[in-house]
């Protein structure tokens, strides 16, 4: 492929047409769909599939075997850990067509999935939260949240540095969290992820 400010290994398939951002590296034995738009800056590793019209931010990481089926939306700064999976279809059979009834993910700025975590379709991860390895998403996770398991539960939240949050008092119906690593004061509105930060 002609250099156009990214790179693409010569393993790789890009259908076109689809836009891919200055700096992006794209390697070994990946495939990029028609009508996917990438970012700048991203690393895409090797084996990663791309689905028609999939959305990819700037400065987004993504390991190796990771697979984003149509309908996946990350903003940028998204981390997507070694074959870690995303669905688009809640019911799929091998002999009934449900192009229709595709249902969208969208992965918030900032936010890490874990190896081997598996997103169901149809929900959205907030800003900052930590997906932890192996874990099964069913629902939408809040901002900074922490989830593992299957399904996926809440233990707690990280900060933007990905550090885990120590209580820090309550305000009413609003929690306040202190990060111990980097000092960041972050206050979650009504327990739901909505951050108020210092």
């Amino acid at each position: 492929m002609a250099n156009t400010g990214y790179f693409v290994h010569e393993s790789s398939i890009v259908d076109q047409p689809c836009e891919i951002g200055e700096g992006t590296k794209n390697w070994h034995f990946s495939h990029i769909s028609a009508g996917c738009g990438i970012g700048a800056n991203c690393t895409i590793g090797q084996n990663v599939f791309f689905g028609r019209g999939v959305t990819i931010g700037n400065n987004v990481k993504i390991q190796n075997n990771v697979s984003l089926y149509t309908g996946v939306t990350c903003e940028d700064h998204v981390f997507l850990g070694p074959s870690c999976v995303f669905t688009n279809v809640l019911n799929p059979r091998s002999f009934i067509e449900r192009k229709d009834e595709f249902r969208p993910t969208i992965v918030r700025e900032g936010a890490s999935i874990g190896a081997n975590a598996t997103i169901v379709c149809g929900h959205t991860i907030g800003k900052y939260a930590l997906v932890g390895a192996g874990a099964v998403v069913t629902k939408d996770v809040p901002d900074y949240a922490l989830v593992v398991g299957n399904p996926a539960r809440i233990i707690g939240y990280v900060c933007q540095c990905g550090n885990r949050l120590v209580a820090d008092g309550d305000s009413g119906e609003d929690k306040n969290y202190l990060c111990p690593s980097c000092g960041a004061r972050i206050t979650l509105c009504n327990s739901k992820g909505e951050e108020e930060q210092s």
